[in-house]
């Protein structure tokens, strides 16, 4: 839905509310008009149910709101004397229209001093529960959510059984476009097949203020622009369509901003021509080719260990044994590779050959040497032409939402003859540490701006899952920050040790006030 179609259905919103409840304003002794007036008559509503005025503040916060509308339609009806478990089931089922027969049909009889305290036990649990489920909610939607790491593309820097806390804030909370879903939940109700959301209404792209802009380096959780995970559509169909914020979840490394020009030469990533300095936590691996020279006997088993190899390794020549083929392996392991006896060459393994699945499927690069590509900057105007076509194509049609038709050798956008055209939004490179085994922006193209997610800042829990009992838990990797410079510390130690002071503290102040009493 556009912005102009938001304001006619929130206006619509007013009238149908005004309808169904200026009697209940005048029954509380205040003026029908009040009803009618945006904003001012949800005001005016928390006075009369005698709930605290900025609960107003929750109707407006998308998905938020989906928990407090029933709650308000409850709370008016308890507060004209209709609480009875029928009252309460067709306020909700109904939509909050009972309120409707009430307004017109029922003598209003306003409960001024009404108790807000919940008359039984259930009551009592389902009023803490739903306040912990909208607080949950607000900090998962616009401050920080959890995120586990399911693939090796960053490995060496986040792990496979890696528990992330991503923050919301850095990059600017986006408030959520699919405005009907079930909240702290993605695309799926959990163990099920079953859509956890309405795809309309929509609401347009915004995001609040962040205290930082995504910098090259900076690993990111974004939507997947091309999403082709099928959960609960056709498999017969290239992709999943879904809304932006409930495309599947995947987490990069930045290493191209908006406006940059990006190149990859044997596997090593050009910024406007110049290196680019990854920092010492990001460990890029490639695939190699190690040749043994058959008389030293190896201890691959140890080195393999040592290393901390993950990824699928295998003899290329079962019968001779003698080339081993590794999927990924750092710089500095292969270098212990050449420094182990018995180990007669490593080598990288350097595409060479073209590659028409990488992007923009051209035939012309391949994973290890591609571009340059220009990354997308907001503003910047490109000519448009059928050779520069197949790169900007998606953002034209599917990320910025505009008609775009080829006829010949003419391209059209909107009907019109379009010989330039004027990036609406940001752009991002994301590529994956693990060179070979990571599909990221080199087969699907540009990250749009819309679809940033947030920045992982803290590991909180790491699981091994080739571990066994205790072993399974990566001990050195719980409490650990994901960016910064040296080494990942533990901060588990401080945070056991912050525990112990914080119930002694506890404990010692209540024997205090037992002993003052």
């Amino acid at each position: 839905m556009s912005a102009y179609q938001w304001f006619v259905f929130f206006l619509l919103l007013q009238i149908v509310h005004f309808l169904g409840t200026w009697k209940l304003y005048e029954s509380a002794g205040r003026k029908r008009w009040e009803a009618a007036i945006p904003v001012y008559n949800a005001i005016v509503l928390m006075k009369i149910i005698k709930r605290p005025t900025w609960w107003t503040v929750l109707l407006f916060i998308p998905i938020i709101n989906l928990i407090m509308f029933p709650v308000i339609w409850v709370e008016t009806l308890r507060s004209f004397g209709k609480r009875s478990a029928l009252d309460t089931f067709l306020g909700i089922v109904t939509l909050g229209f009972y309120i409707y027969y009430v307004n017109y049909t029922q003598k209003l009889e306003y409960v001024a001093d009404r108790s807000l305290t919940p008359q039984n036990k259930t009551a009592d649990t389902i009023s803490s529960l739903l306040f912990a489920v909208i607080v949950a909610t607000i900090v998962h939607t616009y401050f920080i959510q959890p995120y586990t790491i399911p693939t090796s593309s960053l490995e060496k820097s986040l792990l496979v059984g890696d528990f992330l806390f991503v923050s919301k804030m850095n990059y600017g909370a986006r408030v959520p476009m699919t405005t009907i879903a079930l909240p702290m939940v993605h695309d799926s109700i959990p163990l099920t097949k079953i859509k956890s959301y309405l795809t309309y209404p929509q609401l347009p792209y915004m995001r609040l203020p962040g205290i930082q802009n995504i910098d090259r380096t900076d690993i990111v959780v974004f939507n997947w622009p091309v999403d082709t995970v099928y959960k609960f559509y056709d498999t017969s169909k290239r992709r999943a369509y879904k809304p932006v914020d409930k495309k599947s979840n995947y987490v990069k490394r930045c290493v191209g901003i908006p406006g940059d020009t990006l190149s990859i030469r044997d596997g090593l990533i050009y910024i406007d021509g110049q290196l680019l300095q990854l920092p010492q936590r990001a460990k890029p691996q490639f695939s190699y080719k190690i040749a043994l020279d058959g008389k030293t006997p190896v201890n691959l088993e140890y080195l393999f260990k040592d290393l901390d190899i993950t990824d699928p390794a295998f003899f290329t020549n079962d019968t001779k044994r003698d080339t081993l083929f590794l999927n990924a392996l750092t710089e500095d392991g292969a270098q212990k590779f050449r420094n182990t006896p018995g180990i007669s060459s490593v080598t990288r393994q350097i595409s060479k050959n073209v590659d028409n699945s990488v992007f923009p499927h051209i035939n012309k690069w391949n994973r290890d040497n591609y571009g340059p590509i220009y990354i997308p900057e907001q503003g910047k105007t490109v000519p448009l032409t059928l050779e520069t076509l197949p790169f900007y194509r998606a953002i034209i049609s599917d990320y910025e939402n505009n008609d775009l038709k080829v006829d010949g050798s003419v391209i059209k956008i909107n009907g019109e003859v379009a010989t330039t055209y004027t990036f609406a939004q940001n752009y991002y490179w994301m590529m994956g540490d693990n060179r070979h085994n990571s599909e990221d922006s080199r087969y699907w193209g540009f990250v749009p701006q819309n679809h940033i997610v947030g920045k992982p800042i803290f590991i909180w829990l790491s699981i091994d899952p080739n571990g066994k009992g205790i072993n399974k838990i990566r001990w050195d990797r719980v409490f650990t920050t994901v960016s910064g410079d040296g080494q990942p510390q533990s901060y588990f130690k401080l945070f056991l040790l912050g525990l112990v002071i914080f119930f002694v503290g506890e404990y010692f102040w209540k024997k205090r006030k037992q002993a003052k009493v």
